[in-house]
């Protein structure tokens, strides 16, 4: 492949398109977020990712890894054990995600007080009785 291809992500049958898709969607932005952290098994991640599914976590992970950024390894023991971590690449976008993740936490108060104010202005006012 060369290095040469030209990328626009509003081109509509653009590739990479599909990959910020993985990596931007809730599950896969929680996904690098997490592994941000260090490495982790199947159950650890899907625990430290609350509310994800086993099915969404395992499509997560393969679409992840299919693109690169996650690395599965699985070691031969008795139970077995697969362990995922970030690639070098997986790390670099986790890296800008997380930036993106602790700007929005920090910023909550702000969004909630929006959040108030843009209901508040949209409520059907209710007539006052005589």
């Amino acid at each position: 492949m060369s290095d040469d291809l030209v990328f626009d992500v509003f081109a509509r049958a653009c590739a990479s398109r599909e990959t910020l898709e993985h990596v931007t969607g809730r599950w896969g932005s929680l996904t690098l977020g997490a592994l941000y952290e260090g490495t982790f098994r199947f159950n650890e991640l899907r625990r430290r990712v609350d509310g994800v599914s086993e099915k969404m976590l395992a499509q997560t992970l393969h679409a992840l890894e299919r693109d690169g950024l996650v690395h599965r390894e699985a070691r031969p023991t008795n139970p077995p054990r697969v362990d995922y971590r970030l690639t070098p690449l997986g790390r670099e976008i986790a890296e800008q995600l997380r930036r993106l993740i602790d700007l929005v936490e920090g910023r909550m108060p702000q969004v909630l007080s929006a959040r108030e104010g843009y209901d508040a202005a949209r409520a059907p006012s209710v007539p006052v009785a005589p």
